[in-house]
């Protein structure tokens, strides 16, 4: 069963199990779902992500990040239900002082988005030992791709991250990528970061609700694909995949860039026994290029709307 407010998903895209519409933001919308249906766990993926935006309203992010995750878990505790799964963010690191990354890494988020991503992590624990849950609170790092089979994707307004804009400018709804800051201590001077499947980001979430309903301890566990990818080396692959010229606009860099992010994910390896199967950047920008071509095919809603350069 999913539940969402659809401010930004998408009611076409719930295509498995029932959908109940509403809003973390209302104590009654939680109540009344979890009164129709009978509920052992829950995955918590709800919350606005944009960094950029953060920094400019940085009350909306508190407020949908921390508030009503805590709506969430008060909710949880009503009902008497113990297990929850967490979608947490790499950004509670903020720049890192080591690679790669671990969990043990010192928190310390450089915006409100990574702030309200560690505040509503440290309300888990507390609750765990108030009131007898457990919980699975994964920090993912760049989440891409698409789903192989081509059913699910990202929503075209929604692109704010480097793959799915890069794309953009190969089928031409954009004139060009920007590349902030190109002298980095980095092999080609751009920053690297890690990018993960988000196929590989749902098979983690079965494993750990697994685990839960086994009996398994509380955790908290990067997911990652533990090999950096530098932002000229996504703009090549995307062009060899798509077979298009991308036109690049160098700039300087950004406030609070790191010039180097990759996880470790051997914990979740070896607790949860997870395995990638979509490692390589080819087969992530791949399932996303497919999905992008999907969504401006002939028939398509988007495919009215947009026309692919040649």
């Amino acid at each position: 069963m999913v539940f969402d407010n659809l401010s930004t998903g998408r009611r076409g895209f719930v295509k498995w199990g029932e959908f109940f519409r509403g809003d973390l933001g209302k104590g009654r919308d939680i109540a009344g779902c979890l009164s129709k249906y009978k509920v052992n766990a829950v995955m918590h993926f709800a919350a606005s992500t944009a960094v950029a935006e953060s920094v400019a309203e940085p009350d909306k992010y508190y407020a949908n990040n921390v508030v009503n995750t805590l709506n969430l878990l008060d909710a949880l505790k009503t009902f008497g239900i113990k297990n929850l799964i967490f979608s947490s963010s790499a950004a509670v690191y903020g720049i890192p002082r080591k690679i790669p990354i671990t969990e043990s890494h010192v928190l310390a988020p450089i915006n409100p988005y990574g702030r309200t991503k560690k505040m509503a992590e440290e309300l888990l624990p507390d609750y765990a030992a108030a009131y007898g849950m457990k919980y699975a609170a994964f920090r993912y790092f760049n989440a891409a791709g698409a789903d192989p089979d081509g059913e699910l994707g990202q929503w075209y307004d929604s692109f704010s991250h480097l793959i799915p804009l890069v794309l953009d400018a190969a089928a031409g709804r954009e004139r060009a990528v920007r590349v902030f800051g190109t002298d980095y201590d980095t092999p080609d001077g751009t920053c690297m970061r890690d990018y993960v499947h988000v196929s590989d980001l749902a098979s983690a979430h079965v494993l750990a609700l697994e685990s839960l309903l086994g009996g398994g301890d509380s955790a908290v566990f990067n997911l990652g694909n533990g090999r950096g990818y530098s932002v000229l080396d996504v703009i090549r692959t995307a062009g060899k995949i798509t077979g298009r010229k991308i036109r690049v606009i160098k700039t300087g860099r950004r406030s609070g860039d790191a010039p180097v992010s990759v996880a470790s994910s051997s914990k979740a390896e070896r607790t949860l026994k997870w395995k990638r199967e979509y490692p390589r950047l080819e087969d992530i920008i791949g399932t996303a290029w497919n999905w992008h071509k999907k969504m401006a095919g002939p028939g398509s809603r988007r495919g009215r709307e947009v026309n692919f350069i040649k």
